[in-house]
């Protein structure tokens, strides 16, 4: 049996990224794009000293700094970043974000993986926050899903928590979802809700339905979360009435920000939304190489 941890992630992701998995992403991303070496770089001098900027093209909320350092820092430890911004600020465009002094090669080599994460997180970030601005006023929590790029749900997931939305679960290990399929192989809603409460009953466990008679039925086994999808919002309203206390409510499928605010006045606890990190739209950066003086 696999050691599960005590709880469900919603708040694991809090503060600087773990170093380790920071690390571990960087690594991954100088491999592919490095490999034996960069033959345009060595057209460099190897003692040169390279001095650079980057910035803002379009209005984003910043994310990112610390995979962005690891990459220079990688290849150059001696290198220095000035910031202007933290994760978290929103930064309008044609604004300087940060400034970088580092070892020529090193920053020619590392710029393109480290403008990869700041863009990309920037972009789940901003995404994120345009999604939450519709919540203003209600105790409703927007979380993110499983639905993220191969290798990067960490940082994706830090992403979201920059954006002041929340996490769902990490993986499959972290809390228990029952969705359709696990429904038909385990024999039934109650049947499945009973064996998870057995086997994990540390863990938050959550059960999806798709209309009112599975709602109902669900809630005899009392599991700790239902998750409604694609229900009609009469159906959703009619849920929200006949909720029990200690159960929570989590709305799921074709959400996007028209919809969001009609949600969020059912009084449902959670939203979640996949296209904070599946229809990604990168941030568009500038990294600009500074002449050196005359």
């Amino acid at each position: 049996m696999n050691e599960q941890p005590s709880s469900l992630p919603a708040e694991s992701i809090v503060g600087a990224p773990c170093a380790d998995r920071v690390a571990a992403d960087v690594q991954r991303a100088l491999a592919e794009d490095i490999a034996g070496g960069d033959v345009s770089a060595a057209l460099i001098d190897v003692d040169a000293v390279g001095h650079a900027d980057v910035w803002s093209r379009e209005t984003l909320v910043l994310a990112g700094r610390d995979w962005f350092d690891a990459c220079f820092r990688s290849l150059d430890a001696h290198c220095k970043i000035e910031w202007n911004y933290q994760d978290g600020d929103s930064i309008a465009a044609d604004r300087q974000i940060c400034a970088i002094h580092a070892n020529a090669r090193a920053l020619l080599s590392a710029e393109r993986s480290a403008l990869n994460f700041l863009q990309t997180l920037s972009g789940t970030a901003t995404t994120t926050a345009s999604f939450v601005a519709q919540t203003a006023g209600s105790k409703t929590r927007l979380l993110d899903t499983r639905k993220t790029l191969p290798g990067l749900r960490y940082a994706q997931k830090y992403a979201v928590r920059v954006g002041g939305a929340s996490n769902h679960r990490m993986g499959l290990f972290d809390a228990v979802l029952i969705k359709e399929n696990h429904i038909l192989a385990a024999g039934g809603i109650v049947p499945a809700i009973q064996r998870a409460r057995q086997l994990w009953p540390h863990l938050l466990i959550e059960i999806e339905v798709e209309n009112l008679l599975e709602y109902r039925e669900a809630l005899a086994a009392h599991p700790d979360r239902i998750m409604l999808d694609e229900l009609s919002h009469a159906d959703m309203r009619t849920a929200v009435a006949e909720r029990p206390q200690g159960i929570e409510l989590e709305v799921s499928g074709s959400v996007n920000r028209e919809s969001l605010a009609a949600l969020c006045a059912l009084g449902v606890d959670f939203v979640s939304i996949g296209a904070l990190t599946k229809h990604l739209r990168a941030i568009d950066l500038s990294l600009r190489w500074r002449k050196a003086s005359a």
